[in-house]
C-alpha cells in the first residue's frame, strides 16, 4: 500500500485535473511488434508509445476470441459460464447492465467522465447486435457511452464495414484472404474510424468534463486488407522461420483453421507452400503497420490538442494470432500464440518511462489499474489486481494468468502452461508444456509430472472461484 501510495502522490502533479483516458483496443493484434522484440515489424507509433510508458510483455488475455476477450475487459470479471465464454458475452449480460460491477465505461460515466466509444471496442462495431449488427434494440453496454458509433462509410453497415475490402466491398462467398490496392487510408475502414475518433477527440477536448475515449482499430482481423503502401513496407523483409509448425500429434486444442479456410486462396496451401505461408505472414504484417498509422494518427492528435500530458493511454491486443505455429492460421487455441497479446499503458508522470516488464498480468487487471490511476472507485468483486505497482516499478514479480476457450481452462506461470480438457463427467485431461525447454508447447509433459498436473489445477481452480 506504501508503494501505491507513493505512486498516485507522484501522478498528482501531472493530474492537477481529472486525466483523460484512451483506449485503444487493435484485433486479432500478435506481440510481434518491433517495440517486443520483432525487428522486421514497421510500427513506429506502438514503439513510440512503449518508449514513453510501459509494455507488458507478458500480458495474456482470458479467451482466444473477441468478444468473450472483450467481456472481460470490459467487465472485469472472468467469464465462467458458456455465454461469458463466447462472442455474444456482452449481448448476454446486457440485461444485467444496472447490476455491480458496472462496465469499465459506466463506472467512469457515472463518476464524471463523457465515454465515447468508435469502432470494434466490444464486440460488435459500434455496439449493436442484430441484423447488419445494427439494431437499435440490441444494445450490448446499456448505460455505458454517452456516445458509441460505428462509421460505415461506402460499406453502409457495421457488419460489412468490419469485414470489408476496398471501396465499400463486403465479404461474401469466394472474398479473397488477402488485398492490398493503392490508395490511401480511407480506401479501407479503419481509416474511416480514426477520422471519426479525431472528430470525436475535437469535440471533448471542447467540454469541460474529463473524457474516456475508446477507439477500436479492426486490422489486423482478416480480411487481411489494407492499401498497399504497407505491403510495400515487406517487399524485401526476411522473416524468421515459423517455430514448431507441426500439427500436435497428441491431446490439443490444436484446429482446422476454419475461419482462415473461409476465405479464398486460389489453389494455393500456406501449410504445403512455404512462399506462401510468407505471403500471408507479410499481408499479415502489412495489416498491422496499417493499425499502427491509425495509433500513431491518435497520439499524434492527442498531442496536438494538448491532452497528452493528461491523459493515460491504454494500448491492448484482443488476443493473439497462430501464422502457421503448431499448423494453425487463427486464433481459438489455448496455445501461447493465441493468447499473449501486446498491453502498454502510459501514465503521465510514471518513473521508467519505456522499461518494459516481464511480469505476467491479465486483459483483467486493466479495468481496475484504470479507475485507481483516475481517482474512479474500484468497483467491488472485480477479478483482477491493479497493475499500479508494475507502473512504479518494472521489476515488480508478476502473478499467474488464467484463460479459458469454451468448457477447456489454462494456467500460465513464470515456467509452466497447464491446459485441462474438461469433459463432463469423465474424468479431465492435461496438457502440461515447459517454457524454459526448447519444445516449449511442443511436448506434453502431464503423464510424467502428475504433482505438478495437480497443482496447478488447484491453482486454476482458485483463480476462477471453483
Amino acid at each position: 500500500m506504501k508503494t501505491l501510495a507513493l505512486f498516485l502522490a507522484l501522478l498528482a502533479p501531472a493530474f492537477a485535473e481529472k486525466p483523460n483516458v484512451l483506449l485503444i483496443c487493435v484485433d486479432d493484434l500478435r506481440p510481434e511488434l518491433k517495440s517486443f522484440g520483432a525487428e522486421h515489424i514497421h510500427s513506429p507509433a506502438m514503439g513510440s508509445l512503449a518508449a514513453s510508458g510501459r509494455a507488458f510483455t507478458r500480458h495474456y488475455v482470458q479467451a482466444p476470441t473477441c468478444g468473450a476477450s472483450r467481456y472481460t475487459l470490459l467487465t472485469g470479471k472472468y467469464g465462467k459460464t458458456g455465454a461469458q465464454r463466447n462472442n455474444d458475452a456482452l449481448m448476454a449480460s446486457a440485461k444485467d447492465a444496472d447490476k455491480q460491477p458496472f462496465s469499465l465505461p459506466r463506472q467512469f460515466r457515472e463518476n464524471g467522465y463523457r465515454t465515447v466509444a468508435v469502432g470494434k471496442v466490444s464486440h460488435y462495431p459500434g455496439g449493436l447486435g442484430g441484423k447488419d449488427w445494427n439494431d437499435p434494440a440490441k444494445t450490448e453496454m446499456p448505460g455505458s457511452w454517452d456516445v458509441n458509433l460505428m462509421p460505415v462509410g461506402p460499406w453502409k453497415t457495421p457488419q460489412a464495414a468490419m469485414h470489408g475490402y476496398a471501396d465499400g466491398v463486403p465479404r461474401g462467398p469466394g472474398t479473397p484472404v488477402s488485398e492490398h490496392k493503392e490508395g490511401d487510408d480511407m480506401r479501407y475502414t479503419d481509416g474511416w474510424v480514426t477520422k471519426e475518433a479525431l472528430t470525436q477527440m475535437d469535440g471533448l477536448a471542447e467540454k469541460k468534463e474529463p473524457f474516456f475515449l475508446a477507439v477500436g482499430i479492426m486490422k489486423p482481423h482478416l480480411p487481411f486488407a489494407c492499401p498497399k503502401f504497407y505491403l510495400d513496407l515487406y517487399e524485401k523483409a526476411e522473416f524468421p522461420p515459423i517455430p514448431h509448425p507441426q500439427k500436435p500429434a497428441g491431446l490439443s486444442t490444436w484446429h482446422n483453421s476454419g475461419e482462415f479456410n473461409r476465405y479464398a486462396r486460389g489453389a494455393r496451401d500456406p501449410w504445403k507452400e512455404p512462399a506462401f505461408a510468407d505471403d500471408i505472414r507479410r499481408s499479415y504484417a502489412a495489416c498491422v503497420s496499417f493499425a499502427d498509422t491509425q495509433v500513431g494518427q491518435l497520439l499524434a492528435h492527442l498531442e496536438k490538442q494538448g491532452l497528452a500530458e493528461n491523459t493515460i493511454v491504454v494500448l491492448w491486443g484482443d488476443h493473439g494470432w497462430h501464422l502457421g505455429e503448431h499448423a494453425v492460421w487463427g486464433k481459438h487455441t489455448l496455445f501461447e500464440e493465441s493468447l499473449r497479446a501486446p498491453l502498454v499503458i502510459r501514465a503521465p508522470g510514471m518513473k521508467h518511462a519505456g522499461k518494459a516488464t516481464e511480469a505476467i498480468v491479465e486483459t483483467i487487471d486493466i479495468y481496475p489499474t484504470l479507475c485507481e490511476l483516475a481517482g474512479v472507485p474500484v468497483p467491488k468483486d472485480l477479478s483482477g489486481g491493479s497493475l499500479l505497482p508494475h507502473l512504479e516499478d518494472p521489476q515488480t514479480v508478476g502473478g499467474e494468468a488464467v484463460s479459458y476457450f469454451g468448457s477447456n481452462e489454462t494456467i500460465r506461470t513464470d515456467r509452466h502452461r497447464l491446459i485441462r480438457h474438461n469433459n463432463g463427467k469423465k474424468e479431465p485431461a492435461y496438457e502440461l508444456y515447459d517454457h524454459s525447454s526448447p519444445e516449449k508447447e511442443a511436448k506434453n509433459i502431464a503423464a510424467a509430472h502428475p504433482d505438478l498436473v495437480r497443482d496447478l489445477s488447484a491453482k486454476l481452480d482458485a483463480k476462477l472461484g471453483k
